[in-house]
């Protein structure tokens, strides 16, 4: 959301647009013993409960605010949004 578009929505609140939010990106869950744990290695695959097409949750301060899809800018893994949820201003 730009600086418009929160003044727009009655926010104008300048010191806000300079605070930095910790923003993470979850492909999926996965709930294994310890004892698989403690056996991981280098190459170890571990299944997520995701398919290759669904939604990546982002969080902001783990908080779900939007899903999206992985996309690759410039050789880095980025996140396109797709949607948003649902109370969060857009």
């Amino acid at each position: 959301m730009s600086e418009t578009d929160t003044t727009e929505l009655g926010l104008d609140l300048p010191a806000v647009h300079d605070a930095e939010v910790e923003i993470s990106a979850i492909l999926g869950r996965a709930t294994m013993d310890m004892a698989q744990i403690l056996k991981l290695g280098r190459g170890a695959i571990i299944e997520l409960d995701s398919t290759q097409n669904d939604p990546v949750g982002l969080f902001a301060q783990d908080t779900l605010i939007a899903y999206g899809e992985i996309t690759v800018v410039e050789e880095t893994l980025a996140v396109r949004v797709t949607e948003m949820v649902k109370g969060r201003p857009r």
